[in-house]
């Protein structure tokens, strides 16, 4: 996985996450959903960076 992809991945997970807590606290329903979004973009990202890697093994 390349340093700049994993570090996007993971910053989309991170304010994904803190925007759905964020969102849960103050029982803003769009808000946390589009934290859930923004969380599984993320994820998606740094599940397709691990599938280019195995593939170079």
């Amino acid at each position: 996985m390349s340093a700049g992809e994993k570090a996007k991945a993971k910053f989309e997970q991170a304010t994904g996450a803190a925007a759905a807590a964020a969102g849960r606290a103050t029982g803003n329903e769009s808000l946390t959903a589009k934290g859930h979004a923004q969380q599984a973009k993320g994820d998606a990202r740094q599940a397709k960076e691990k599938t280019k890697d195995i593939g170079k093994h």
